[in-house]
């Protein structure tokens, strides 16, 4: 899948009623989107999910769009964005069964992060907190932060936004998962704290620029917040808050759920207290018991290495080649990228992979993307 597929994927995600799940199954059907989109109506037909009104929207929407022309016009307002096709799709997201088809971003990216090789803990509760929450979530935010954990959280009063500030506050990173576009914050007062997530973190939607807040967009957004983290930790939340959602999507994504106990006849705590009569883990007051069961999940495996490679020494390196070889990982990743992550002018970090593809130490690939080789 390259660039093809991404203006294909962005393509179906503008009819009506095609879905992440529908989407997925077109893919696998047809093997491209691109082979789904030319398809004939009796071809879609045969798609589980395609019934008559779906194969109506699709017939009619479809012929007064063309792929290439339209992904051109929506990259004006929405540079950023990442679709299955990325191989910079978060891939924690992508293995949950419901994946955005266009996920939008803003800020600083986080390869690592991406790639799971950095543990993402999503906190989230209810938007009316105590002063006891407000105090644990603050604590939990910033212990989580100094121990290298990213903090996802979905912008919103109360928790969300103790846990994006305190999480900052320490020095670490957090991820903002909006219900509306990325450059629309919700709710104004958040507007400062929105800003510093930009320079500290990510801003994350499913809805292109401009999308203004809709009720229908948040327990939707719920489903990303959970599927983007390994663990959710539920800090306060009432009965139907929706709080317990997040961790309705974490259980059924196979993801871990804390929640902090409170006393019976607290209202913000009922939800959390339903949630540890389900099962779910405790959260302690000796937080070292709390980081240790977190950082006992297990990471996604990395890329294997073969015995031969293990050891094995790089060539001296000019101090622009090596930081344009530590920015590339043995996924291949596009030029634009590997400039972000060095911080050089593009011309420069050209000349280097010119360079390093010369020595035998990188590889180009199809579409200006790049990867280390693996030595035999």
């Amino acid at each position: 899948m390259g660039q093809e597929e991404r203006v294909y994927c962005l393509a179906w995600s503008q009819i009506s009623g095609i879905g992440p799940v529908l989407l997925r199954r077109l893919q696998e059907h047809f093997g491209t989107l691109k082979a789904a989109w030319k398809a004939k109506t009796p071809e879609l037909a045969q798609v589980e999910g395609f019934g008559f009104q779906t194969l109506g929207k699709v017939v009619q929407q479809r012929s007064q769009l063309h792929p290439e022309e339209f992904y051109a016009l929506h990259q004006q307002e929405n540079p950023y964005f990442w679709t299955p096709a990325d191989a910079e799709y978060p891939r924690l997201l992508l293995e949950t069964p419901s994946p955005p088809a266009v996920l939008y971003y803003r800020g600083e990216v986080e390869l690592q992060e991406n790639f799971g090789q950095k543990p993402m803990v999503g906190i989230v509760g209810t938007r009316k907190p105590s002063e006891y929450g407000i105090r644990w979530t603050r604590k939990i935010s910033m212990a989580l932060a100094k121990n290298g954990f990213t903090v996802v959280s979905g912008l919103a009063e109360g928790i969300d936004t103790e846990s994006h500030a305190a999480t900052m506050k320490a020095g670490g990173r957090t991820l903002a998962v909006l219900g509306t576009g990325v450059d629309v914050v919700y709710p104004r007062k958040n507007m400062e704290l929105y800003k510093q997530i930009l320079t500290q973190g990510l801003v994350l939607s499913e809805y292109p620029a401009k999308t203004p807040p809709d009720r229908t967009h948040f327990p939707r957004r719920n489903r990303i917040i959970a599927g983007l983290s390994r663990a959710v930790l539920v800090m306060e939340a009432p009965i139907k808050s929706g709080a317990l959602i997040t961790a309705n999507y974490a259980n059924d994504f196979g993801r871990d759920v804390y929640a902090l106990p409170g006393r019976l006849d607290d209202y913000p705590s009922q939800g959390c207290l339903r949630l540890l009569s389900q099962g779910a883990g405790l959260i302690l007051q000796e937080l070292d018991e709390l980081l240790k069961m977190l950082g006992a999940i297990p990471q996604l495996d990395d890329v294997e290495v073969s015995p031969s490679q293990q050891g094995l020494s790089l060539p001296s390196l000019s101090p622009e080649l090596q930081r344009v070889m530590d920015a590339i990982a043995t996924e291949s990743l596009p030029f634009d990228f590997i400039v972000q992550q060095t911080g050089m002018p593009a011309g420069s970090v050209s000349s280097a992979l010119l360079q390093l593809e010369l020595m035998g130490l990188v590889s180009q690939l199809p579409g200006m993307r790049y990867q280390r080789c693996l030595y035999q």
